[in-house]
């Protein structure tokens, strides 16, 4: 099973910038797709920007032209950089990737992770 740990979160005055990572550990497994979603107070998780292992990205649209997402496949990782935060950004950011588990030499299982969420604060 894949591990996810994330780090960057905190507090951030707004139009300020903060930069996540997610480090996805284990062993035996093949990752696809990586995204970071969001959960503010008393609504639902969102997704903010996902990108594949050919690099391709999407982004939410109340996210597009202020956050970057990029990944470094060698180091497993995955990078979201937020520009002009906005109050309304305020969530705990949550790392997720789908990823395909090695079971043997010819079986592949897909499977999912989370990670433990980070928060990120946007607030004078």
């Amino acid at each position: 099973q894949v591990q996810l740990v994330e780090s960057g979160g905190g507090l951030v005055q707004p139009g300020g910038s903060l930069r996540l990572s997610c480090v996805a550990s284990g062993t035996r497994f093949s990752i696809n797709a990586m995204g970071w979603y969001r959960q503010a107070p008393g609504k639902q998780r969102e997704l903010v920007a996902a990108i594949t292992s050919g690099g391709s990205t999407y982004y939410a649209d109340s996210v597009k032209g202020r956050f970057t997402i990029s990944r470094d496949n060698a180091k497993n990782t995955v990078y979201l950089q937020m520009n002009s935060l906005k109050p309304e950004d305020t969530a705990v950011y949550y790392c997720n990737t789908d990823y395909f588990l090695q079971l043997s030499s010819s079986i592949k299982l897909p499977a999912e992770s989370w990670g433990q969420g980070t928060q990120v604060t946007v607030s004078s």
